[in-house]
């Protein structure tokens, strides 16, 4: 990314917070033992896993103990999920909404051909899930109930604390994918009872490589990678470096974090205001529901959102599609289909996710940049 680049694709990847980068390079030069080993070099390198595993927890209101280290955000709910399963002897049904992450679709699509039935609960026109839809889809046969906190391309947020109280009178394990909302919203895990939650580090300006999954006091979890590591629950030696830039990065998202909402939601608002202000056929998807502080689903009638990506690019400006582990495909946006959208709609949105760091004349320089660009591809379509 060159330096004059205005990044708005925050909910793809997000930029090493600067305060991370000295600690992990002290453990890739001073603190690079491993942490099992019973000797100095190993016990220093304990040391910082178990200072950063309290960092992670204290930004979630959890104890350090519920703490799971893995590769990834997919990882920790691909762990959760099967878990979950293997907590739940005998039952074989699970719960989602169809606007979930594709890497969860992906994985209960799997567990469809091996048995497992899942229903998948439809979102309405701003994406919302109803809950009295949840109530009716628990049977007592679920075993788990697994919906995302904030969606990765609307930014809508479920209401995970409704959703995970309704789940645990029934019985049922509830996991809720909060890649998009740690570090961005308030989570605390002593007043949602959920029983596992996913976070990425790359999300939330750690290096990428390196998640962490909530596990409730009392749950068993059955691992994924056997071996002795994280209490049994996830082998492999730790990515010690990956791990502490995780724990600064959860560090720096609690430091006032509701104003750094705030001051988020204020800049995405000045976004979409823009918008529509200067381009009458734009609207936003998701704009009557509650939505996470950095995102804005932006429609623009049914122009080619790829020919607008590029042309942007090509401005120093980088957004997106949608996902990004989907952005390569050709397929339109399942979340944006759900919500009715047309194909031809859906390739028409464009995603602009802001970070904490993205400033006032950024939003402006974007939305100077969007509007020439639109009016250049009307004026050519015309």
């Amino acid at each position: 990314m060159t330096q004059q680049a205005v990044y708005l694709d925050n909910n793809a990847t997000t930029a090493v917070a600067p305060e991370c980068v000295a600690p992990l390079l002290e453990c890739l030069c001073e603190f690079w033992g491993n942490p099992s080993s019973k000797h100095a070099v190993g016990e220093a390198a304990k040391s910082r896993v178990i200072e950063a595993r309290a960092s992670v927890a204290k930004l979630l209101n959890a104890t350090p103990a519920e703490i799971v280290f893995t590769a990834s955000g997919t990882e920790s709910s691909h762990l959760a999920i099967h878990g979950a399963l293997a907590a739940r002897p005998g039952r074989s049904h699970i719960v989602t909404s169809a606007v979930e992450h594709p890497a969860t679709l992906a994985l209960l699509a799997q567990l469809e051909t091996q048995g497992v039935q899942v229903t998948r609960l439809p979102v309405d026109a701003d994406g919302g899930l109803d809950p009295a839809a949840l109530d009716n889809a628990i049977t007592p046969d679920t075993a788990l109930v697994s919906l995302m906190w904030a969606n990765n391309e609307t930014g809508v947020l479920f209401p995970v604390a409704e959703a995970a109280r309704m789940v645990r009178s029934k019985g049922a394990l509830f996991h809720t994918d909060a890649v998009q909302a740690a570090g961005k919203l308030d989570i605390d895990l002593a007043e949602v009872p959920a029983d596992l939650l996913s976070v990425s580090g790359h999300k939330l300006h750690a290096p990428k490589g390196v998640g962490a999954l909530f596990v409730r006091k009392g749950l068993k979890l059955a691992p994924m990678l056997f071996g002795h590591q994280e209490r049994n629950r996830r082998g492999g030696t730790e990515n010690v470096p990956g791990i502490v830039g995780m724990g600064v990065a959860c560090e720096l998202a609690a430091q006032a974090l509701d104003a750094k909402a705030a001051t988020m939601a204020a800049l995405r608002d000045r976004l979409e205001a823009g918008v529509l202000a200067r381009i009458s056929f734009a609207s936003i998807n998701g704009a009557g529901s509650p939505r996470v502080a950095n995102t804005s689903s932006v429609r623009f009638g049914e122009l080619e959102a790829e020919v607008i990506l590029d042309r942007l690019d090509k401005a120093g400006i980088c957004v997106s599609s949608g996902a990004a582990c989907t952005a390569g495909g050709r397929a339109p946006s399942h979340v944006l289909q759900a919500m009715g959208l047309t194909e031809a709609q859906a390739r028409a949105t464009i995603r602009f996710s802001l970070s904490r760091y993205t400033t006032a004349a950024e939003i402006d320089q974007v939305l100077d940049t969007l509007s020439a660009v639109i009016r250049r591809m009307t004026a050519a379509a015309a």
